[in-house]
């Protein structure tokens, strides 16, 4: 008797944990908890609740657009009108590609993979002065020292004498720089705002938006610069990011998240299955 109840329970027990896997394949939970912990590792945010709750958000959000247009389009196709005017044609509109913002350019995975590792020789003092330089710039400070070093190594010399202009408020931004020597003076609409010494840095919105610049920058004494463009930095970034991903996927991919259950979570979940 109580072997037959045994057997009774364990086949409940199997029973349910199959109902379980059922439903996770159903709903893909497996997939979307990988590209979870994919994102949380390589965001690593200090706030990491706070970083799921908002990628849930717009998983969510996601799922409503997606279920909103498939009611709309079974709401057309059950419809039957006697009479259908066909729609008119849709104006050609051709896309104006505008360099003021990064929504402008579109970088794919095969623009990461295609380039080609720049490497500008520089002397051991020299990458210690970039460090110390960009070390509390917000657009290094996430980097890691991988990134960090292929940013240095792509960073190249610009010269400049006294009284030349390095930048000019209005023309288009595609360089950062930071001074390795000499100091410049800063102007916004020809009126004086401040002067920038070695170490100091400048052109941060290139990197970022390609806006065109907000300022003037001329050379107050005879100036060497070391200045990366827009293209490298973010082909540099998004190269790191995809080897992470990368990593992180198939590393995931030989885990079941099942299988990561304990026997201790196993038993609550088939507790509650009942």
């Amino acid at each position: 008797m109580a072997t037959s109840s045994s057997s009774s329970a364990n086949l409940e027990e199997d029973e349910s944990l199959k109902g379980c896997e059922v439903f996770v394949q159903k709903h893909n939970i497996q997939q979307i908890l990988k590209e979870c912990i994919v994102n949380l590792c390589i965001a690593k945010p200090e706030r990491p609740m706070h970083f799921l709750r908002e990628h849930f958000e717009k998983l969510e959000k996601e799922e409503c657009k997606q279920i909103l247009a498939r009611q709309k389009s079974n709401s057309q196709s059950d419809s039957h009108d006697d009479e259908v005017s066909p729609p008119p044609p849709n104006p050609v509109v051709k896309a104006r590609r505008r360099r003021g913002g990064v929504s402008a350019e579109v970088y794919t995975e095969e623009d990461a993979v295609s380039y080609v590792r720049k490497v500008i020789p520089k002397d051991y003092k020299t990458m210690t002065a970039l460090a110390r330089a960009i070390s509390k710039n917000v657009l290094f400070a996430h980097l890691d020292d991988n990134e960090r070093s292929d940013i240095f190594d792509a960073m190249f010399p610009v010269t400049h004498i006294a009284g030349e202009t390095v930048i000019q408020q209005g023309d288009e931004g595609d360089n950062f720089y930071v001074i390795d020597q000499g100091e410049v003076d800063v102007y916004v609409n020809g009126e004086w705002v401040t002067s920038i010494g070695e170490g100091g840095s400048f052109g941060e919105l290139a990197l970022i938006y390609g806006t065109p610049r907000a300022a003037t920058v001329k050379a107050k004494s005879d100036l060497k610069l070391w200045g990366i463009d827009r293209d490298s930095y973010r082909r540099i970034l998004m190269g790191s990011t995809l080897r992470k991903r990368k990593m992180y996927e198939e590393f995931l991919s030989k885990v079941s998240i099942l299988a990561m259950l304990k026997k201790a979570d196993w038993d609550y979940m088939v507790q509650h299955l009942h």
